[in-house]
């Protein structure tokens, strides 16, 4: 087999859970082959680079094998070859070591753990945290 659908590449690779979230991302602009976007029924060939924008990295896979069918994780190497440029796993660890800064929107309050963390990452706090309070004694 010389030629897959990519959504259905990048489900049988383990690049997306569903074959419906990589359609998605297709249709949405987060896939693109040798640089340019595809819609999920593009054919792929052996040898195409594949990217995958996944904030905040974007990920590179050179094709070895083009499937359509799942496979085991340990037959992943045979399928491709992750070409992900270095500098891009260093905004994958700076976005993981400062996370709890940029929450995102609707996710609620801070967990303890968050909020401690938060607390440590801005700076030691008053004890009392009354030190800027100051009341008239009239």
């Amino acid at each position: 087999m010389n030629e897959a659908r990519i959504d259905k590449w990048l489900w049988a690779a383990r690049i997306f859970k569903t074959r419906s979230i990589a359609a998605d991302a297709c249709k949405n602009g987060r896939v693109t082959i040798n640089g340019s976007n595809v819609k999920p029924s593009r054919m792929l060939k052996v040898g195409e680079t594949v990217s995958v924008r996944k904030p905040p990295i974007t990920y590179s896979f050179k094709v070895l094998k083009a499937i359509e069918m799942r496979v085991g994780a340990k037959l992943l190497p045979e399928i491709y070859e992750n070409v992900t440029t270095p500098d891009q796993y260093e905004l994958l660890e700076m976005s993981r070591i400062s996370g709890f800064v940029d929450r995102a929107r609707g996710t609620g309050r801070p967990t303890k753990k968050e909020r401690r963390s938060l607390d440590a990452f801005i700076g030691p706090a008053d004890e009392d945290g009354w030190d800027d309070w100051e009341e008239d004694d009239d």
